[in-house]
């Protein structure tokens, strides 16, 4: 009997419906999903790959360096655009539309990092004038566009340019050692060797590393970027009558990029500016007439509120006002190459909900204007980012 019944057990045991195999099409769709899903929170919570497009860092990086950027450094800033399509960051390639919905937009949190910024780190950050270009509507945070600066001052400290350095709390700041500057050359009228210029790193093809903004009119005066080792060097070509650093006028206001904060009162240039305190996460800032400008946009644009100055008296949220406490910590970030940079002395402050992660490494770096057997610089290829 009890055999019997153990048989019918297995009968029915051998009725039920063995689970269909997934077709080729499924297992493809299934893979692709789970890529898809690991690859955005690599992206997102730990590295991300980023390409320098313009040579503000040069020659501490290069046009065509790839670099991996940590999202862990600093804590993983959790998206806040969160309704985008993975991999793209601001506009679907072929089609040109927005590769994110901004109906719905999440608070700015960060998830506990290994360290916080240090002065002279590499930092990727989100642009925070991006949504103040024309034609531009108003981006969401996170979708503004990728720069990357050095990060020169930290929150609370006092900043100012004496004549091309950089001076933090009243000292000088470090350089950086391939860092470049702006420099007026005088010849004797004959060209430059450029197989020599190859030699030294300096790329004419483009007008990379020219300075076009000399004055056309004087004779046999050219301008380059340059480290100080290149000008060194290129002091000894047998064309060279002079060279000296192109250095702006104390006293005169650049506008043409404007300088922040773009009022008249301030009359700072590139070379001589400041000095300016920056904002810090929990300190008041005594706000005057003569400073309101220069804490404006971070008291309206990022910790949104509305800010007046009526009669010679400041109102914020309707309320009069002699100080403000800032919500966030801002940074100062500046390139490397000090007069082909637009950073912070032209837009001003980096807010904390800004920042995307610290460079750490170049892991591929594509010479565009080398031949075949040159395209790729191997010799930049896993140099660490300092």
């Amino acid at each position: 009997m009890a055999e019997k019944k153990e048989k019918e057990k297995l009968k029915k045991g051998n009725n039920k419906e063995t689970p269909k195999k997934k077709s080729v099409a499924r297992e493809w769709f299934d893979a692709i999903v789970f890529a898809v899903i690991a690859a955005t929170l690599i992206r997102t919570l730990f590295i991300e790959a980023y390409e320098i497009p313009t040579p503000s860092m040069e020659k501490s990086l290069l046009v065509g360096d790839f670099l991996f950027v940590s999202k862990v450094n600093y804590g993983p800033r959790l998206p806040m655009t969160p309704v985008a399509f993975p991999f793209a960051h601001q506009t679907l390639p072929v089609i040109n539309t927005k590769a994110y919905w901004d109906g719905i937009q999440l608070p700015y949190f960060r998830l506990p990092g290994l360290e916080k910024i240090k002065r002279y780190d590499v930092v990727v950050f989100n642009w925070p004038v991006d949504s103040d270009l024309e034609n531009h509507s108003k981006r969401p945070v996170d979708k503004k566009e990728n720069y990357i600066k050095r990060c020169q001052g930290l929150p609370g400290d006092t900043l100012s340019v004496v004549n091309a350095q950089v001076y933090i709390n009243g000292k000088p700041s470090l350089n950086a050692p391939q860092g470049e500057t702006s420099y007026e050359i005088r010849t004797d009228g004959t060209d430059f060797n450029t197989h020599r210029l190859d030699e030294l790193g300096i790329v004419t093809e483009g007008d990379q590393d020219k300075d076009n903004s000399l004055d056309p009119s004087i004779p046999n005066l050219v301008g380059f970027h340059l480290t100080k080792e290149n000008a060194e060097n290129i002091s000894h070509f047998g064309n060279v009558k002079s060279i000296k650093p192109k250095l702006a006028t104390k006293g005169i206001r650049d506008v043409n990029p404007l300088i922040f904060p773009g009022d008249t009162l301030h009359k700072w240039n590139g070379d001589f500016y400041g000095p300016i305190v920056i904002p810090a996460k929990g300190k008041a800032m005594p706000l005057t007439l003569e400073n309101i400008e220069i804490y404006r946009r971070a008291i309206t644009e990022y910790e949104h509120n509305d800010l007046k100055v009526q009669n010679g008296r400041i109102y914020i949220n309707g309320k009069e006002a002699n100080s403000y406490t800032f919500k966030m910590d801002y940074y100062f970030m500046m390139g490397d190459n000090r007069h082909n940079s637009a950073d912070s002395r032209y837009w001003g402050f980096v807010p904390e909900d800004h920042i995307v992660g610290k460079a750490l490494f170049v892991w591929m770096s594509v010479n565009s204007f080398g031949d075949f057997f040159h395209k790729i610089r191997w010799n930049r290829i896993g140099m660490g980012i300092h």
